[in-house]
C-alpha cells in the first residue's frame, strides 16, 4: 500500500499540469482570436450600399452612384492604397466625394501622401473634397488644397458648382470646416448664394461634421448633406448609435447612415480611419456607395 502513494500523487500531478495547459491553450487562442478580430476591425474595408430616392431629383441623375468617403487620417489600406483603390473601383461609382481629416493632426502629415491620395481616386472617377478639422489643426490648407488641385481633385472652398449628367444638373456645395477661418462665408451666406443663382434646384451639401446637422445644416435647404467626423461612434453595440463620439461623449446620435430633420436628409459615413489612439470595434473602415434614385410621385 505504501508503494501506490507516489503511483496516485503523481497521477494527480499529471492531471493538473494538464488541466493547467488546457487553460493555458485556450487562454492563448481567445488572445489570437480576439487580436485578429481587432486588426480586421480596424484595418479590414467594407463595402456598404445606400439607396436615397428623391421625388424632386432630375431624371438623369437617377441611378447615379457616389463613393462617400471620409476621415483617412493618413491610413493606407494595401501597399499604396491600393486595396482602397481596387474596391472603390469595383463599385464603378460616378463621383466620389471625400468629406475631409485626410491626414491626421496627431501624427503629422506624410510627405506625398496627399497627392498619391488623390491620384489613386481621381483616376477613378471625378473627385470632390472638402477640409475636415484635422487639416485645419495641421495647418497649410491653402497649400493642401493646391496640392490636391494639381493632382486632379476638385476642391469645395464654400462655393458651389453645377454636376452635369443626362443632360439636366444637380448643384454641389461644399464648405470648411467650422475650424477654418474667422471671416470664411458661413453655411448660410453659401446657400444664400446659391438660392440666388439657381432659385431652387435639387442640391447637396458636403459638410465633415455630423454634429452640426441638427443645429444648423438641416435649415440650410440642402436636400441631403453628407457628413463624416462620427467615426461611427467608434465602438458599435446592438441598439446604439455607437459608444462615444469623437468628443468623448457617451452614446452619440447621427453617426452612421441616414437621419431626417426639417425636410433636410443627413447620411453620415462612419469613414475610414482612426484618428490618434483610437480604435474601432464591431465597426469596420466604411466605404459607402450612395445610389441616388428618383422616387415615383404616384
Amino acid at each position: 500500500m505504501a508503494r501506490r502513494k507516489p503511483i496516485r500523487l503523481r497521477r494527480r500531478y499529471r492531471r493538473r499540469r494538464v488541466t493547467w495547459f488546457r487553460r493555458l491553450l485556450w487562454a492563448l487562442m481567445i488572445l489570437l482570436y480576439g487580436a485578429v478580430f481587432f486588426n480586421w476591425s480596424n484595418h479590414s474595408l467594407q463595402v456598404t450600399q445606400w439607396d436615397a430616392a428623391f421625388e424632386n431629383l432630375p431624371d438623369g441623375f437617377d441611378g447615379c452612384r457616389v463613393a462617400v468617403l471620409s476621415d483617412l487620417h493618413g491610413a493606407a489600406f494595401g501597399k499604396d492604397g491600393k486595396e482602397l483603390f481596387r474596391k472603390v473601383t469595383r463599385q464603378k461609382p460616378d463621383y466620389i466625394f471625400f468629406l475631409g481629416d485626410l491626414e491626421d493632426s496627431f501624427r503629422g502629415p506624410v510627405a506625398g501622401y496627399a497627392e498619391f491620395v488623390a491620384d489613386g481616386l481621381s483616376a477613378i472617377a471625378p473627385t470632390y473634397y472638402i477640409t475636415g478639422n484635422h487639416e485645419w489643426a495641421i495647418g497649410d490648407v491653402p497649400e493642401l488644397k493646391e496640392r490636391l488641385t494639381a493632382h486632379g481633385v476638385r476642391v469645395l472652398t464654400n462655393e458651389f458648382i453645377a454636376l452635369e449628367r443626362g443632360g439636366v444638373s444637380v448643384i454641389l456645395a461644399g464648405i470648411d470646416d467650422p475650424n477654418g477661418y474667422a471671416d470664411q462665408k458661413s453655411p448660410e451666406t453659401v446657400a444664400e448664394e446659391l438660392r440666388t443663382e439657381y432659385g431652387n434646384p435639387f442640391w447637396i451639401l458636403l459638410a465633415h461634421r455630423n454634429n452640426y446637422f441638427p443645429t444648423q445644416y438641416c435649415y440650410l435647404g440642402a436636400d441631403l448633406v453628407l457628413s463624416g467626423h462620427g467615426h461611427g461612434g467608434l465602438i458599435r453595440l446592438p441598439f446604439t448609435d455607437g459608444l462615444v463620439s469623437t468628443d468623448r461623449k457617451f452614446f452619440p446620435t447621427w453617426t452612421a447612415g441616414f437621419y431626417e430633420k426639417d425636410g433636410s436628409r443627413l447620411f453620415v459615413t462612419r469613414g475610414l480611419g482612426n484618428s490618434g489612439k483610437t480604435f474601432r470595434l464591431f465597426n469596420r473602415p466604411e466605404i459607402a456607395i450612395l445610389t441616388l434614385r428618383k422616387a415615383s410621385t404616384a
